[in-house]
This record gives C-alpha cells, structure tokens and sequence, in this order.
C-alpha cells in the first residue's frame, strides 16, 4: 500500500523547486540587467508596470516597492488602459511590462499604444521570441524550467521569479540613486523609522 505524501512533503518539493528557480535567475543575470537600472535611474518621468492576472498582481507590488524606494511609479491595468486609464503613462516615462508568455491578448493589443505613449519599454518575459520580447527596448529573461504547480499549470514559479526580479532591480536602483534611511523615512512618515527619524520634540 503506497502512503500519500504528506503536505509538507509537498510543499518543501514546491519550494525547493522555486528556490532552484531563483539560483537559475541569479546566475544569469547579465549587462541587461545593468541596462535596465540605467535605464530606471536616468527615467525623467514615472515608471509604468503593467500586467495581466497574475503577472499583474506581481506588477502592482513591484511598482510600490519602486515608489517606496525613491523612484516615482504606478501600476496600469492592461484593459483599463484601452479604456482612457492610458493617459496615466506620458513622455518621459519608462514602462516595464510582465508576462511569461509575453503574448497575452491584452498586452499584445496595449503595446503598440504603449510605446507611443513612453520613451522606454523594458520586458519581464519568459519567452524571448513572443510579441513582447519584440516590441520591447530591454528584455530580461524569468524563464523557469516548470511551474511548481502539480499540474505545471498555475503561476507558481515564474511569479516568484519574476517578483524576485523586481526586488533586485528596485533595490539595485535605489542603491544607484543614494536613496537612503532618511530617504525611506520621508515617504514612511507613518511607519515606526520614520516617526523616530522624522518627529520633533515640537511635534
């Protein structure tokens, strides 16, 4: 009689998978990357992240810890932007686009109003031949061998990826603009450092 896996079993199996995932991104990590905080650092105007479903969800996480860290950002809904929401992206702004297969209807109908509207693309992108990959100025690559799913179905691993990818480039950014304690104080006036850096016996 064969014992079922137990949950923990499967879940250090998914995480496990996930963690190999993230050692593949590390290690390919090249000049793109380099280009891409380039890129964000000499921005003049806001960066624009965009995604469908889950890569979205991804999106509007990155594009916070961006606005959190001293670079201006906001996240755009691919369909609510067909829908007038395009207006919130102008000249000057750099885009930064999420999607595994890189060939979402949504995306793949936003692009090329998109890239009317910014000076910059850059891809977060699974797939280096797709409509995306094209259309972009940068691509990074968040390939993963599977998803961790058991169905190899659910954006499990490539959301992590990309995710992490994310991370790396908002931190390697705010490194490349100085962005320090201080800094992070004036836009968390609320949280626990920014009351002890920022308040005043006065106050």
């Amino acid at each position: 009689m064969t014992t079922a896996a137990s949950p923990r079993s499967h879940a250090r199996r998914l995480i496990d998978e996930e963690a190999e995932a993230l050692h593949a991104l590390s290690r390919r990590l090249d000049e793109r990357f380099d280009r891409a905080v380039e890129t964000l650092v000499a921005c003049q105007g806001r960066v624009v992240v965009t995604g469908m479903g889950k890569s979205g969800h991804v999106g509007r996480k990155i594009a916070a810890t961006l606005a959190s860290t001293g670079t201006p950002a906001l996240f755009l809904h691919p369909a609510e932007a067909m829908h007038g929401d395009l207006g919130m992206a102008a000249p000057g702004d750099t885009a930064v686009v999420l999607s595994n297969s890189g060939e979402s209807d949504e995306l793949r109908t936003l692009l090329p109003a998109l890239k009317r509207r910014v000076d910059r693309l850059i891809a977060f992108t699974g797939n280096p031949q797709s409509t995306l990959a094209d259309a972009a100025d940068l691509v990074l690559d968040t390939s993963v061998a599977r998803e961790a799913c058991p169905l190899t179905l659910a954006p499990t691993t490539s959301t992590t990826v990309m995710l992490a990818l994310g991370d790396a480039l908002a931190v390697a950014v705010m490194e490349a603009r100085g962005f320090g304690s201080e800094d992070y104080a004036r836009l968390h006036p609320a949280g626990s450092l920014g009351r002890r850096l920022l308040l005043r016996v006065s106050d």
